[in-house]
């Protein structure tokens, strides 16, 4: 990869659908709680609450008190982290597929 390292509990977060959902929920709400979420998602406001605290774990999102609730922002640097992660993982894989094209391609020509 191009030196950076994957931290796998932030990949594993982010590797679950619910909780992409619920990132891109938040990012283009400006933010929201596990009650405004849960509304938008197809699962219990405990669920979402539970997915939020993975996130809130690996710094993918903060809370700060909203009267009876907790309100949820996405932490943009630590969101821009696990992009750069996902772009150095893709392009080590391209590079990987690329070798493995140009060996098929050599055995194909040595064989026709």
């Amino acid at each position: 990869m191009s030196g950076v390292a994957v931290d796998d509990e932030l990949w594993s977060a982010v590797g679950d659908p619910m909780r992409r959902q619920m990132l891109d929920l938040l990012l283009t709400g400006n933010g929201g709680t596990a009650t405004t979420l849960s509304e938008h998602l197809p699962v219990t406001r405990q669920a979402v609450a539970k997915h939020l605290g993975v996130l809130g774990r690996v710094g993918l999102v903060h809370a700060t008190p909203s009267g009876r609730e907790r309100r949820y922002e996405v932490d943009e640097a630590q969101l821009a982290r696990a992009v750069e992660q996902l772009s150095s993982v893709g392009a080590a894989w391209d590079a990987r597929l690329q070798r493995i094209r140009r060996i098929a391609e050599t055995i194909q020509r040595e064989q026709g």
